[in-house]
């Protein structure tokens, strides 16, 4: 039955899995239950004190009993050596680390002393809302307004801790701080503007033949020299050489860089599992959004005819909304259909035989997405869990979340249910350096993380090249020739580094490092080497093109999940230790790649010519990228800039694991063998 919340019109359901928050693993940083605030508050401005009337909605979650015990029950369950190895936990086992009911009873009393009301309350946490000057009180702290990269936000200035005997019955408290979650997909950019590539009408790309007429995956043109002047003057003249980045149909009309489903199932060598039978049926991908939107359904089927796919109906497809429905169109709103769309028909796209379940939440909080979360685990809607989205970076997130997102996770982990994150399109996410980059919650212990590649018909030969994603550009012409080159600098890609918050798991003890890495396996995210996908806009549907971000990644990995379960017959359980176990034929190492033909060049001007190699181009962004793909981005006459592929940050590509690619992307049938073993 829907407890219905204050004034909102929200409703939750009540949670019936547990939900134990303590963290599996010593923190590499020493944290307690005392140290609660916030360290992006030590780089933000302080913009002083919330208003004290504000109402303020917080989840206390209580401390479970037996906790040591449920850590290393939750460790055997992923032990290949251990007798209870892959024999998930049931309702009534997790039921004996719940929190003792008198200690729930003490710390809703103390709640309500303080003049806080309870919205719901289940046997392992409470919800309730009040005024800000009661929950400071409450909580012994302060609630100031900050602002931090161009964004405002709540957050406690004081270590937090209920009031009276029961604080030390209190293991995490959501809320306090105001956190936004949010999608993780990208699209490419005119980057003479910084404009999205604009859609096109579905009737016209059908009326045009298809999307031959729109996308082209043959994204490089053989190298070629390239000659740029300087209007009314004869110097300075650039002369290039080198792979061209301009995706053109046969008669040298533009199209754009994206990748067909029929492509990419190719790519990833899924032909031969669907020709085995295995196409993920029987199987059901859940995918937690935020908010859902009225033309999901309509515009899934308009990509899966597009695509040659099979069609969703109500016998596949379905949407719960665990808080109740949100108001209409606020998912259109925010910008979250586009997330929704993305995530629905490329999971599908994978894995054509599988369900689709859309999990949407009432807000983009993260307690309406913890809430979510915990109603996926309790009804286990799913045992593969594709999430594209993400709250802040490891080293800027508040304990209380961290600490409360793992816990949800790591009782998913104990019934056998497999969340894969996003890693993050903002490679390092500005830290400088991998530790302390990785998103929250991609950085749990107990989430499978999903990197992200660039995919580039072979500029060294036949087929296609699979490098990390990480684009940097330098403008070498703007209508007239740069003198010297501009480097514009970092554009996106993948999300990755190592956890100051969560010490490495068991099955990352050969990784470098002290700390939970990120990312465990990767997929296509790269928008300009993208997917096209289709969404109705004010009543028309479109296509859009050069679609990517590693909110592309999780559903394609997600998807080939749910093949891999098929394979199995029962549930894998959390992907991460499986995939970090894998022989090398069943996953393909992202290598660090280079051509020879990358772009090059001389600037002639009336001091000489000066020539400009491929690294001095990109010299302020190589730090130690060992190798990258360069081409000429011809974006119009007189304009020309130097892309790269494969230069991200501080993250960088290796042999073997790395904090771009994970160990690698899935190679097809061998791969869903290897995890169904």
């Amino acid at each position: 039955m829907l407890l219905k919340l204050f004034a909102g019109g929200k409703s939750v359901l009540p949670l019936a899995c547990l939900v134990s928050v303590s963290v599996a693993s010593p923190f590499i940083f020493a944290q307690s239950r005392a140290n609660t605030v916030s360290p992006a508050l030590q780089r933000a401005s302080n913009l002083g004190p919330i208003d004290s009337t504000q109402d303020i909605t917080l989840t206390v979650y209580v401390t479970s009993r037996n906790q040591a015990a449920f850590d290393q029950a939750v460790d055997k369950l992923y032990d290949p050596s251990s007798p209870t190895y892959h024999q998930w936990m049931i309702d009534a086992e997790l039921a004996q680390y719940a929190p003792a009911a008198a200690d729930l009873k003490a710390v809703k009393q103390e709640l309500v002393k303080q003049g806080l009301s309870v919205i719901s309350s289940d046997a392992y946490s409470i919800r309730v809302h009040g005024p800000a000057a009661n929950v400071q009180t409450a909580f012994q702290t302060k609630l100031e307004n900050f602002s931090l990269n161009g964004k405002t936000f709540r957050a406690h200035t004081q270590d937090a801790q209920l009031t009276g005997s029961a604080g030390a019955l209190v293991s995490s408290v959501v809320g306090l701080d105001e956190t936004t979650v949010k999608p993780m997909y990208k699209r490419v950019t005119d980057p003479k503007t910084g404009i999205s590539k604009p859609p096109v009408a579905l009737s016209k790309v059908l009326a045009s033949g298809g999307l031959s007429s729109l996308i082209t995956n043959n994204c490089l043109q053989p190298p070629a020299v390239e000659t740029y002047t300087t209007p009314g003057s004869q110097l300075p003249i650039g002369v290039y050489f080198g792979n061209i980045y301009n995706p053109v149909d046969a008669n040298g009309n533009p199209l754009v860089c994206d990748f067909t489903a029929a492509q990419l199932e190719s790519h990833y060598g899924l032909n031969a599992a669907y020709s085995a039978g295995l196409t993920g049926a029987g199987q059901t991908i859940v995918l937690l959004e935020g908010y859902g939107y009225p033309t999901m359904l309509s515009d899934a089927n308009a990509f899966s005819q597009l695509m040659g796919l099979p069609a969703l109906n109500s016998s596949n497809f379905s949407v719960v909304y665990p808080e109740g429905p949100p108001p209409a169109n606020l998912g259109v709103i925010t910008g979250w259909n586009f997330e929704i769309a993305l995530d629905i028909q490329w999971a599908h796209a994978m894995a054509p035989g599988a369900k689709i379940l859309v999990v949407a939440t009432y807000g983009q909080d993260s307690q309406d997405f913890q809430t979510s979360m915990n109603y996926i685990i309790a009804n286990k809607l799913g045992t593969v869990v594709s999430d594209s989205w993400g709250e802040d970076v490891d080293l800027l997130a508040g304990p209380s979340e961290q600490n409360a997102f793992n816990s949800i996770l790591k009782t998913a982990a104990a019934k056998g249910i497999s969340f894969q994150f996003s890693s993050g399109d903002s490679g390092d996410n500005g830290v400088g350096a991998p530790q302390g980059a990785p998103s929250v919650p991609a950085n749990s212990p107990y989430v499978t993380a999903v990197g992200g590649t660039s995919i580039l018909n072979n500029p060294n030969g036949p087929g296609f090249v699979e490098v990390g994603w990480g684009s940097d550009w330098t403008f070498i012409s703007l209508g007239s020739v740069l003198d010297p080159p501009e480097p514009d600098g970092f554009l996106f890609g993948a999300g990755g580094g190592e956890s100051v918050f969560f010490s490495k798991p068991a099955w990352q003890s050969s990784l470098p490092g002290t700390g939970r890495q990120v990312p465990d396996i990767s997929a296509l995210s790269d928008p300009y080497t993208g997917v096209p996908v289709v969404l109705t806009t004010a009543g028309t549907q479109y296509v859009y093109v050069g679609v990517g971000g590693t909110s592309l990644a999780s559903p394609i990995v997600t998807g080939i999940l749910a093949i891999a379960t098929q394979k199995a017959g029962h549930a894998l359980g959390q992907a991460a230790p499986l995939i970090a176990a894998l022989p090398s034929t069943a996953i393909t190492d992202i290598l660090p790649l280079t051509s020879p033909t990358n772009l090059s060049g001389t600037v002639v001007d009336s001091s000489g010519p000066t020539f400009y190699s491929p690294s001095l181009l990109f010299q302020p962004f190589l730090g130690t990228t060992q190798g990258f793909i360069s081409a000429d981005y011809l974006d119009g006459p007189g304009f020309g800039i130097a892309f790269a592929f494969g230069m991200d940050t501080s993250l960088t590509v290796t042999t073997g694991w790395d904090n771009i690619t994970g160990f690698g992307v899935p190679n097809g049938l061998p791969f869903i063998k290897a995890m169904a073993k």
